[in-house]
């Protein structure tokens, strides 16, 4: 319970503690970063890791001239790790399969598998960009990709491009606009805002999916 009162904490109070990590570890925060954003992709066990929130924040760090931080290494080895991230990931579902999803799993949930194998038969090689900017589904989208064996080249020219238009929307949106007044001034509710706004699609589509089938029954 405590490491997920940590974990939520640091989630809505991100730019405080990105300015602690900083402060601490100075350049090694690139890094903390990359470790970050690695995990959050390339782990299907770890979508529960700030994203979205964690970009717009840095951005916004470092448009404040107190980091210590370049926005363009940043953001070079941010979309490096989201990357490689995803490689890692769509190697495990390739050499792993569909098997680990199992119903009564709390966190490989059958339900994320079968939603986002959907989400792949919709969209083909673009979901690969579309789940980048989807929680949940953007760290198991990769898995289920290399569980699909769509072909690694292929995979990895969307891989890139997915990972670059993410990676540099929410860091420069945090850079040009995360200072401006009343977003620093009310930066825990931006950050709850982002995260909503994010996870909006997925619930629509999973409530949509759950109508439809009621209605089919």
């Amino acid at each position: 319970m405590e490491v997920i009162k940590s974990i939520i904490d640091f989630i809505l109070h991100i730019d405080k503690h990105l300015v602690q990590i900083t402060s601490a570890y100075q350049g090694w925060t690139y890094l903390i970063l990359f470790a970050i954003i690695f995990a959050e992709t390339g782990f299907v066990v770890t979508p529960f890791l700030p994203g979205d929130s964690l970009l717009f924040a840095a951005g916004a760090l470092i448009a404040g001239g107190k980091s210590g931080l370049d926005i363009y290494l940043l953001a070079i080895i941010l979309v490096i790790a989201a990357f490689a991230g995803n490689t890692v990931n769509y190697l495990l579902g390739s050499y792993l399969g569909p098997k680990v999803f199992k119903e009564q799993n709390k966190i490989l949930k059958l339900d994320y598998y079968l939603k986002t194998k959907a989400f792949f038969d919709k969209h083909g090689g673009k979901a690969v960009i579309f789940s980048r900017f989807l929680p949940i589904i953007r760290t198991v989208a990769p898995f289920v990709a290399g569980v699909g064996h769509m072909p690694f080249l292929r995979y990895s020219l969307y891989n890139i491009v997915g990972g670059a238009a993410w990676v540099l929307s929410f860091l420069m949106i945090g850079f040009f606009f995360g200072n401006i007044p009343v977003i620093k001034e009310n930066f825990t509710i931006v950050v709850m805002v982002i995260i909503l706004v994010s996870i909006v699609p997925p619930v629509y589509a999973a409530i949509k999916a759950k109508t439809a089938k009621n209605t089919a029954g």
